[in-house]
């Protein structure tokens, strides 16, 4: 969970999870060089007999290793949705790699980043693409510690603390206390890798770090893990966000739409059964990644839960993104130096289309 030299965040090495969540900056190089170089695309027509359209292969750029984290995807494949949707097949590359050099670049359909990540691209590099979806309505990024260890539960209790933030982070968390209104000074900022043990052995109170990974790892640990959620504390923005060219978005647009639909199925069966979920990811997908079945469960169902459903999501389906967030998004860019509007980082038309088309997807829960 790379940017140039400003917002990014991580989370511990592989094997444990890790991630690269939000790429923006340290992918501008490529970013640059995939704009010189975007490659063509065309949307096949309707039979005419009426039959759906053969929408041929598509790829999907995953923003991290195949773990449940993209369990929707799975399903849609394992599920056949993908195929129903008019897919020869479709590829889910596993990263960490950037969603935006791959999309700009034309060499994947899709990407899966986040707001920050897709945002800052946009802003410094004048990327033609935009975010079409988001899987998580709240992003996971969170300040851990544990009940014996910083006991940190509110804002007030961060006061005196130390807290470890890798590098990579660093941006993030200078945003996070400046929002908050928190003097830097008020407590110690600890430079750390990725690896918890620190926090575990109680040389740091706090962590930087993922609801989906430190956190189950301290609570599989039995040390009782206390978080307090970015997204709950001033800088909340979409994560596990679809990302889609400019050029993709006006001249294949029934593509995209067919991949939104089997994502949409998929997520929809997903999260209806994340234990089911996690035991296809660790026989499946990820059979060669050493996955816990323990680790995988809980982090599916954290997913299904609370960060992938919101009262948006209720009322107008997966992977909306309500005018609101779109702001609340545009709000936490700023906060990090990040200056972009919400129609140049967000296209929610495809979506809209989907729904209107497809109304029954919209009730995911039945």
């Amino acid at each position: 969970m790379t940017r140039t030299q400003g917002l990014t965040a991580h989370r511990s090495p592989a094997g444990r999870p890790a991630r690269r969540i939000l790429q923006g900056i340290a992918a501008a190089a490529a970013v640059t060089i995939a704009l010189t170089s975007c490659a063509t695309s065309s949307t096949p027509a309707a039979s005419a007999s009426g039959a759906p359209a053969s929408f041929g292969t598509a790829s999907i750029q995953l923003s991290w290793i195949k773990n449940t984290e993209f369990m929707g995807e799975f399903l849609a494949d394992s599920n056949g949705d993908f195929t129903k949707a008019g897919f020869d097949s479709v590829d889910l590359i596993a990263g960490p790699a950037s969603a935006e050099a791959g999309v700009i670049s034309g060499t994947v359909d899709l990407g899966i980043g986040n707001a920050i990540s897709t945002g800052t691209v946009i802003a410094n590099e004048g990327a033609p693409i935009k975010i079409i979806g988001a899987t998580y309505q709240k992003n996971p990024f969170s300040i851990l510690s544990l009940a014996k260890v910083g006991n940190i539960k509110t804002l007030a209790d961060l006061k005196g603390k130390k807290i470890g933030v890798q590098a990579s982070n660093q941006s993030l968390w200078d945003a996070f206390l400046k929002v908050n209104n928190i003097d830097p000074t008020s407590l110690t900022t600890v430079p750390v890798e990725y690896d918890p043990t620190p926090l575990f052995n109680g040389e740091v109170d706090g962590w930087f770090s993922y609801l989906t990974n430190e956190g189950i790892d301290a609570d599989l640990k039995g040390l009782g893990p206390v978080n307090l959620p970015l997204a709950d504390n001033g800088l909340p923005f979409v994560a596990e966000t679809f990302t889609a060219s400019d050029k993709e978005i006006s001249g294949d647009r029934a593509k995209l739409k067919g991949l939104l639909i089997a994502e949409i199925k998929g997520w929809a069966a997903a999260i209806k059964d994340p234990a089911a979920s996690a035991k296809l990811t660790i026989d499946k997908y990820g059979a060669d990644l050493g996955l816990t079945i323990e680790k995988e469960t809980k982090q599916a169902t954290i997913q299904s839960t609370d960060l992938i459903v919101s009262d948006d999501t209720v009322k107008n389906g997966l992977f909306t993104i309500s005018d609101k967030l779109q702001q609340e998004s545009i709000k936490t860019l700023a906060a990090a130096g990040v200056t972009i509007t919400a129609d140049k980082l967000f296209d929610m038309s495809l979506l809209s289309e989907v729904y209107a088309e497809n109304p029954d997807l919209v009730n995911y829960a039945k």
